[in-house]
């Protein structure tokens, strides 16, 4: 009875020792059904919680024990020795039952393999589960050598030998709940050297370990997807738990070819780690690359196909010769495309008939219904060219005040057009020509190279706005 209350007793001393704190050390399980020892544990141990919760099995048992005693005390009184036998046998294998496989079960999954091993958490916890196991079933153990039928005269043990017992006993009951607490190091990004900061004083372990640390506690580098964010109740746990759980997550990514979205990694406890999990798996870092090449492959073969579009329509064909005719395929996620000066980037005109607008320094001309590109021509002048309706359903003239005589425009891809400007710094004008509007706003999936425009910068003083069209 005092071997099953001990580790509740010495819990109970050392938490008025020290005021009562306490500190909690978590893991997160990762099941699969591949390892013979947790899915017993998952499948009867956890639904048994309960039964395991009875009161008579608190402490580790020890008031089962009392009442085995009490039963086996009153029937050896009553000269009932076997049924005295009987009811210490019974509570021996209720106690097995209940703390035996605590032992039995990492054990088994251990011999299996690390990755079996890994379902019970960081070897310090499974270590603990292993010696905790070990001492449960030393209750059960002493109560059967006590019921046990005599074979022959009892034979009183030297001092020597009483006191080595008593000593391995003692020690046993101290050290198994210390070893029980072991903390954990939680590495700060200083220590841990994130993004080239700190002075990187944590030892033993490597570039990538490192790396995703960094990741999980929100301090990765800038090439990361969610750089500046951390997991979620992830960047205060212990390092060695973090990296426990991310090997096995990347174990089970790496059998599903590094694909962080297969159900098995989805569905794994710790899944919330898989967006930052490319630092320290390669199977995903090889799977993530091979996607972004793909996706960038898609992308370029896409936009080469409208660039083609364009290249292919006929070139416009002004009345009078401009300095330079420039043509280009230009793209928008919000509506426009945008001219700038050095010195201006960033205003954002209104516009003229939601076509084109204009401020010092810059430019702004509607391209696309929000996401989508135009076929663009840019003509400069150094006079005021011929004005040209036929052909297109919307020509709007604007003021527009060069700075630095540096205008160019630049669409969401940073493709530039520079050059539009023929006489540096002064007044111009901006005349922008557009046909396909109506196409791209009124068809879901409008053809490519629907939208096109022609704008023609030449010099001049005038402010009014002249809509020609």
């Amino acid at each position: 009875m005092l071997t099953a209350a001990a580790p509740t007793l010495y819990f109970l001393v050392a938490s008025i020792l020290t005021g009562g704190g306490e500190t909690v050390e978590g893991f997160v399980t990762a099941v699969s059904s591949e390892c013979p020892g947790w899915a017993i544990y998952d499948r009867v141990y956890f639904p048994a919680y309960s039964v395991i919760g009875f009161p008579l099995l608190a402490t580790d048992g020890a008031p089962l024990v009392v009442l085995g005693f009490a039963g086996w005390w009153l029937s050896v009184r009553k000269g009932r020795l076997r049924l005295g036998g009987i009811i210490g046998r019974s509570v021996a294998v209720v106690l097995l039952v209940r703390y035996l496989p605590e032992f039995l079960l990492p054990t088994l999954d251990a011999a299996l393999g690390p990755a079996c091993r890994q379902q019970w958490g960081p070897p310090g916890l499974f270590d603990s589960l292993v010696g905790w196991g070990l001492y449960d079933s030393l209750p059960p153990l002493l109560i059967l050598l006590a019921v046990r039928a005599p074979r022959r005269g009892f034979v009183r043990r030297g001092p020597v030998a009483r006191t080595a017992a008593a000593v391995l006993t003692v020690a046993a009951v101290v050290l198994l709940p210390t070893a029980s607490a072991a903390a954990g190091r939680v590495s700060t990004a200083r220590e841990l050297g994130c993004a080239g900061y700190g002075d990187g004083t944590v030892t033993g372990l490597t570039t990538a370990e490192r790396l995703f640390l960094c990741a999980v506690r929100g301090h990765g580098l800038p090439t990361d997807p969610s750089y500046g964010s951390g997991v979620e109740e992830w960047d205060e746990v212990t390092d060695e738990v973090v990296l426990a759980q991310g090997r096995h997550l990347c174990a089970l990514a790496t059998r599903h070819g590094g694909d962080i979205d297969a159900r098995a990694v989805q569905e794994a406890p710790e899944a919330s780690l898989a967006v930052k999990l490319a630092s320290l798996c390669p199977a995903v870092a090889g799977a993530r690359q091979a996607e972004e090449d793909r996706q960038q492959a898609e992308s370029d073969a896409y936009v080469a196909g409208k660039e083609k579009v364009c290249a292919a329509l006929p070139r416009h064909r002004p009345e009078i010769r401009p300095v330079r005719q420039r043509r280009a395929t230009m793209w928008t996620e919000f509506w426009t495309i945008d001219g700038w000066e050095d010195g201006y980037e960033g205003s954002a005109p209104d516009l003229v008939r939601n076509l084109v607008g204009s401020d010092r320094g810059a430019l702004a001309i509607w391209a696309a219904d929000e996401v989508g590109h135009a076929c663009v021509t840019v003509e400069s002048y150094t006079r005021r060219p011929p004005v040209e309706t036929r052909g297109w359903e919307e020509v709007v003239e604007v003021a527009y005040e060069s700075p630095t005589g540096s205008l160019e425009l630049v669409d969401g891809y940073g493709q530039r057009l520079t050059g539009l400007t023929t006489r540096g710094p002064g007044s111009y004008r901006v005349r922008v020509h557009l046909r396909g509007r109506e196409l791209v706003t009124q068809v879901p999936d409008p053809p490519d190279g629907a939208v096109r425009i022609l704008v023609e910068v030449f010099p001049g003083r005038a402010k009014k706005t002249v809509v020609y069209k």
